[in-house]
């Protein structure tokens, strides 16, 4: 074959392996945008579906509508520092180091240890642009800034001191502090997060939007409180449900967003809260649940969980127990995502398979765990385990600093008989109690080891 035959051969062979290399990028789907949406202290009863319409909040019925519900979801803990570093790890709080929830007054038991790895590192190992909106209250410093941690865009608040009113607050705005006086606090960081969007719409990134909303101190727009009023809720309450009106509203102009700019059927959108109910701003509907924010009952715990992925996820509700330390690695396994160093071993499991039968059947914890006493812990205080219908409680002493360890005697309560906690069987089930709280007791030692490291 002549020379220049020879040459027009390979160039051809070269331009058809081109073209089909470029075909196959084309045709390569994009991995998928995640949006994680969290609510300071909403209780599972504040949706106007499920309170029989006293509080108004049709964009999250909506969202729950089109996504897989969970209804029997775990935060990481009944109060938000640590809840948020088993929703951002994995892991359980103690092990990361954050276990209370006082960062000016307990610094060093309110952050992330610097080798723990959070799920915006992973995102953006794996090549996405990630931002956080809202609260961070993950640790103060420099090494422990969110700047630091994963993501790559942060305006929000590092702890709650920085929000004296939702109507006059400073907001970090990539490590510098800016005065807010006009925008409503809520509205700011929806705007904010829209934004975050529109920049990044034509790559992969990961969200997280975390509302300070219905947290205090209480505060909304007159005209939505006086709505509430008039319909006869204390004056505590109607801020609350104003609030997380317009928390609602946002919610769903995030969602409208995600429409306009035709990328909601490659986006996962997450909506949970941290904890429950805050038990010192009004009355409101917890469900049966016993207790609140702060305590280890159902009522401190259990928390709204949802999940939409337009046209992969069917709507649906799930029965199933998953927990905080599930998220990170069902993310991880819906996104393919990596590592960037050394892994460290996760509490939690993926429930992808939950989700759709395209992934792996999940072998989620029999066994979940909770503690919180406000400093230092003290595991005889506030701890709980559940194991299927069966849950195990140390009583909630005292809000205040408990002096020693508690000899309050374990409770043992059947969840599938009573939701309310309200009936202690550990004298009629003694080798059930006995058997969680020996694993109360490991675990306490195990993740306390972990957490001094």
């Amino acid at each position: 074959m002549p020379s220049n035959s020879i040459f027009q051969f390979l160039l051809l062979i070269l331009l058809i392996t081109s073209t089909t290399c470029l075909v196959a990028d084309a045709a390569k789907p994009q991995a998928p945008n995640v949006i994680l949406v969290l609510a300071d202290d909403l209780a599972i009863g504040d949706f106007s579906c499920v309170n029989g319409g006293i509080s108004r909040t049709p964009r999250l019925d909506q969202l729950r509508q089109e996504s897989i519900y969970f209804e029997h979801a775990y935060s990481g803990s009944p109060v938000c520092a640590p809840s948020r570093a088993a929703l951002l790890t994995g892991r359980y709080p103690h092990r990361t180091g954050s276990v209370t929830l006082n960062q000016r007054k307990y610094p060093d038991l309110t952050r992330l240890h610097s080798d723990e790895i959070t799920i915006a590192d992973r995102f953006s190992a794996s090549g996405y642009a990630t931002g956080l909106v809202g609260k961070w209250h993950s640790g103060k410093g420099v090494d422990y800034h969110p700047l630091k941690r994963g993501f790559d865009e942060f305006t929000g608040f590092l702890d709650s001191q920085d929000v004296p009113s939702y109507y006059r607050y400073q907001l970090d705005v990539q490590g510098e502090y800016q005065d807010f006086e006009e925008t409503y606090l809520t509205d700011e960081l929806t705007d904010r997060a829209i934004d975050f969007v529109r920049r990044h719409q034509r790559e992969p990134f990961f969200l997280h939007l975390a509302h300070y909303a219905p947290h205090r101190p209480l505060g909304a727009p007159p005209e939505l409180v006086a709505r509430y009023t008039a319909a006869g809720l204390d004056a505590k309450t109607a801020k609350v449900y104003a609030m997380i009106e317009v928390m609602d509203a946002g919610v769903g102009a995030l969602l409208d967003e995600l429409d306009e700019l035709e990328i909601a059927e490659n986006t996962i959108v997450i909506f949970a809260s941290d904890n429950g109910p805050d038990p010192v701003v009004g009355t409101r509907f917890n469900g049966e649940n016993r207790g609140t924010k702060y305590m280890v009952n159902e009522g401190g715990i259990h928390v709204p969980f949802m999940i939409r992925w337009k046209g992969v996820l069917e709507p649906a509700h799930r029965e199933e127990i998953i927990h905080f330390t599930d998220a990170v690695p069902t993310l991880i396994e819906l996104c393919q995502l990596k590592a960037p160093q050394a892994d460290k071993p996760l509490d939690g499991a993926s429930f992808a398979g939950l989700l759709s039968q395209r992934f792996a059947t999940p072998e989620l914890p029999e066994q979940r765990f909770w503690q919180w006493n406000r400093i230092t812990p003290l595991y005889t205080h506030n701890a709980a385990v559940r194991d299927g219908d069966w849950k195990l409680v140390r009583p909630f002493v005292t809000r205040n600093v408990p002096k020693g360890e508690s000899n309050a005697a374990p409770r043992l309560y059947d969840l599938s008989k009573d939701r309310l906690e309200s009936v202690d069987l550990a004298d009629e089930h003694p080798a059930i109690r006995d058997r969680l709280t020996e694993d109360l007791n490991r675990w306490s030692k195990e993740v306390e080891q972990d957490r001094v490291r």
